[in-house]
């Protein structure tokens, strides 16, 4: 079946994925009650066709851990899909998100040392400079100024390039095609040129990079490969997991960063909090991760056998949505009043990197450009404020990663 090839939309009585919030910090209300009253729930997908949905922390936890859920969508009824921007029909080699165990950890396996606690704390002196370089152009110029292309999008899109061996100068074009890809009603036939533009793009940074090698992740893999005659990293895979790493590298990590400004500043308790002690920076961090889960929908599989989840009967084959920002209110996660923000909290175990073996690779790397971000930009401007009224903020809610489009500032 070809990538295009997906059916509409066709009506149905049953209930599509939640979207509707009633806070611009909070899920859709409809989450607590499927929670209590129907924590596994029949849904409609916007592409066509039906599957599940799973609110609770318990629930989202089985399915990320259970190899008996599959990341090989295609190997679902190929008329259903999350969204209308229908995935490729085959995983690509090296495409981490959609591929099982063993092959999955082969890929993921070379990757890791670039992202471990270690190499993070290496990195974090850079982090803090290209933060501050940024900080004084704001400042230089003056507000108000929008937060999202003046800081937020720029630093995260600035630290994954450097990281990777991709110019900086490109970003437009990496900006663009991400906005494409992440965008809910993206169509089919967009998300596939946009798919295409990007593995061209990649595919000439990796064989720029075999003739000429940096010191940067996509260079230090090449050489690697070259030398391991048994290594899956063809250049196809270098080229799919270098676009991976681009977009989740700044996207996810510039909207927590605005967001997360966005909501501090709306809980002006907590914002005194944190400039009172500094050493809340981790915990606050923790907790606005849990509290904002910017994956709006959650992670899909596909059941690959028959199988039961929490009282229900779910066929082969059928897609499972697992709902992060759900399982992360989810007062099964053990802590007090999980709708409400507390940055002095024990940080609870959260699920908003995943969990399980696809657990979010760069997470150290997302943690360290949060604390960095977020304890410097409020340190520098303690008069900081919106420049706008709330109610007028454009909000990232046409978007898999919810956020903010703009998030115009002054001081």
């Amino acid at each position: 079946m070809s990538d295009t090839a997906v059916s509409r939309p066709v009506p149905s009585d049953r209930p599509g994925l939640p979207r509707q919030r009633g806070c611009p910090f909070d899920p859709a209300p409809e989450y607590a009650r499927l929670r209590e009253q129907a924590p596994i729930s029949r849904i409609s997908f916007p592409g066509g066709g039906s599957g599940w949905l799973a609110t609770r922390y318990e629930d989202v936890r089985a399915i990320l851990s259970d190899p008996r859920f599959s990341s090989r969508l295609s190997t679902a009824a190929p008329h259903v899909r999350p969204t209308p921007a229908a995935l490729p029909e085959h995983p690509l080699p090296g495409a981490l998100l959609r591929l099982d165990e063993p092959e999955h950890a082969r890929y993921r396996r070379p990757v890791m040392r670039a992202f471990t606690v270690k190499r993070v704390q290496q990195l974090r002196p850079r982090i803090q400079q290209i933060v501050d370089e940024h900080l004084d152009a704001m400042e230089r110029a003056g507000g108000p100024v929008d937060l999202v292309a003046e800081l937020a999008l720029p630093v995260t899109s600035l630290v994954i390039c450097e990281l990777l061996g991709v110019d900086y100068d490109d970003r437009d074009t990496f900006h663009r095609l991400a906005g494409q890809l992440l965008a809910i009603e993206s169509s089919p036939e967009e998300g596939q040129q946009a798919r295409a533009e990007l593995a061209s793009f990649m595919a000439a940074l990796v064989a720029a990079k075999r003739e000429q090698p940096g010191d940067d992740l996509l260079s230090t893999l090449i050489a690697e490969a070259d030398a391991d005659p048994d290594s899956p990293l063809t250049d196809i895979a270098l080229a799919v997991l270098g676009s991976l790493l681009l977009i989740a590298g700044h996207e996810t990590t510039a909207n927590m960063i605005a967001l997360s400004t966005l909501t501090l500043l709306e809980h002006p308790g907590q914002l005194a909090a944190l400039r009172a002690d500094a050493a809340l920076a981790v915990r606050t961090v923790e907790e606005l991760l849990r509290h904002l889960t910017i994956i709006q929908f959650g992670l899909v599989r596909v059941a690959a056998e028959d199988l039961t989840l929490g009282g229900r009967s779910i066929k082969a084959g059928e897609y499972v949505v697992a709902s992060l920002p759900s399982a992360n209110r989810d007062p099964a996660l053990g802590i007090a009043d999980p709708d409400r923000l507390d940055i002095t909290r024990d940080p609870a175990a959260h699920v908003a990197f995943g969990y399980g073996p696809h657990q979010c690779l760069g997470q150290q790397l997302a943690r360290a450009e949060l604390q960095i971000t977020l304890t410097s930009l409020f340190a520098r401007f303690p008069g900081l404020r919106l420049a706008v009224p709330a109610d007028r903020l454009p909000f990232r809610d046409d978007m898999i990663i919810y956020g903010l489009h703009q998030l115009p500032v002054t001081w």
